[in-house]
């Protein structure tokens, strides 16, 4: 029996950042990963890496690039010719991109002596664990303490189950060889919305079915309101309140019946993107006398510090509750390893950003303003639009705004939402001043370097107290 300090199941962004930060504190430890490439080598980095946020990001790279020199390169007095498209040629780009960023968290773990067992893991009592290799003999291994990083997958839906051609998931819409003329896609959440873009730039027509009533739900009303608005100017064939009823695979493509506010409705489309969430991936993780308890919903249950119900045993990621975000998971992932070593650790779930990698762009971070009405919070808000922006008229991406929300008594930052150009790395700047318990007079205060868009976020800081200096305070 083989014996580590720790040993990690799972190696996408919670997993795999659990066991380098583990061995960095001294620990001897162990990754086993089940994720494997078309060829059958090893890939760390679970489905963010794989099939995730790092290949669509390549493809809405190189979807938006191309859309720019179709439609946007002449307003800058920059003429191509005829634009073609090379689909194969972006999909090798991205596959290369995946590749390296993968093989680089191996050279990682060979750097921080971390044992990588490719295979799967399942969790027994005592803290050991059952190692079964994709190739040769189950192993037992034991371990002083255990972090299952299992992730999640794909929820599917029992009307429209997945072929893997005409009906896929996130992984197979990130895979087509050839763009679909007609494109449905289930689901207007983050996934649906990207991948939507990626396709609707390189041709297709997307239609979009949203089962809630509410464009971004999530997100904050006036920022989701603008979303919407852009996306239909972008051609995305938006419906809300639609209610999927079923979906049949024909000679043609897929015929959809879904109802909504008219009634019943039908469909008709080449390719089908089912984006309805996704759900823990704890199917066979768990040994039934391991002593982890799950939820209603097959989460893992965890205290604060992902602490589970069996001794010496954590969990981290999508396969424990709060958001799917992979950066959630590798802070959950570091607070882990360092506690299990004795050290300081600590995950602020107040302040963890979220981002849609559309065009604009959306991020937020903190409450939302119905979120504030709701719990009778006084507050106050500043808004600023990009189309005042000098960088943003110069980069011809001046659709969108900031929104700073703040205490109406202490001035403290309670949220930060913007949609507009960059907004995932402008929204770091919000993150950071809410950790440090900033004010919207510190934004206010902080010299921002003009011309950038980060002075979007100062103008919406200073208009929470109508003293906006390049907009009508209102």
């Amino acid at each position: 029996m083989s014996k580590f300090d720790v040993v990690v199941i799972g190696g996408g962004p919670a997993g795999y950042v659990a066991a380098i930060r583990a061995a960095q504190n001294g620990g001897t430890v162990a990754c086993i990963d089940a994720w494997r490439t078309d060829a059958g080598s090893p890939s760390l980095g679970g489905t963010c890496l794989n099939a995730g946020c790092i290949p669509s990001k390549a493809l809405l790279e190189s979807s938006e690039l191309y859309h720019r020199a179709k439609h946007e390169f002449a307003i800058h007095g920059i003429h191509v010719g005829d634009v073609s498209m090379d689909l194969a040629a972006m999909q090798a780009r991205k596959a290369g991109i995946v590749a390296q960023l993968c093989g680089g968290i191996q050279g990682l773990f060979k750097a921080n002596a971390v044992t990588l067992l490719p295979g799967r893991g399942q969790l027994l009592p005592g803290n050991r664990v059952r190692y079964l290799p994709h190739d040769g003999e189950p192993q037992l291994l034991e371990a002083s303490h255990v972090i299952l990083a299992a992730g999640s997958v794909p929820t599917e839906l029992r009307s429209i189950p997945f072929d893997g051609e005409r009906i896929v998931d996130s992984t197979g819409a990130l895979a087509f060889t050839s763009v679909p003329q007609r494109l449905g896609v289930i689901g207007a959440g983050v996934i649906g919305l990207e991948l939507g873009s990626v396709w609707r730039r390189l041709g297709a027509e997307v239609t979009v079915l949203e089962a809630m009533d509410r464009f971004l739900f999530m997100a904050d009303s006036h920022i989701a309101r603008e979303a919407e608005r852009q996306f239909r100017r972008q051609g995305l064939d938006i419906h809300l309140g639609a209610k999927l009823q079923s979906g049949e695979v024909t000679a043609a493509g897929v015929k959809l019946r879904y109802e909504d506010g008219k009634g019943s409705q039908d469909l008709e489309v080449d390719k089908v993107i089912v984006a309805v969430g996704r759900r823990p991936n704890t199917s066979g993780l768990l040994d039934p006398q391991a002593g982890v308890e799950l939820d209603e919903r097959g989460f893992i249950r965890v205290d604060e510090h992902c602490r589970t119900s069996a001794a010496g045993v954590w969990a981290v990621g999508d396969c424990v509750r709060g958001a799917m975000l992979a950066h959630k998971g590798s802070e959950e992932g570091v607070m882990v390893a360092d506690l299990i070593s004795g050290r300081y650790g600590h995950v602020n779930y107040d302040v963890i950003p979220s981002v849609i990698y559309t065009a604009p762009e959306i991020a937020w971070v903190g409450r939302t303003e119905d979120e504030l009405k709701q719990a009778g919070t006084a507050y106050k808000a500043g808004t600023f639009g990009f189309a005042a922006s000098g960088r943003a008229k110069a980069m011809e991406q001046a659709a969108g705004l900031v929104k700073v929300l703040a205490d109406a008594a202490t001035d403290a930052i309670l949220g930060v939402h913007i949609i507009g150009p960059m907004a995932g790395e402008l929204i770091g700047e919000a993150v950071v001043a809410m950790e440090f318990q900033g004010t919207a007079e510190d934004l206010q205060r902080t010299i921002h370097a003009h011309p950038t868009l980060a002075e979007a976020v100062h103008e919406a800081a200073l208009a929470a107290d109508r003293r906006a200096l390049h907009a009508i305070n209102r």
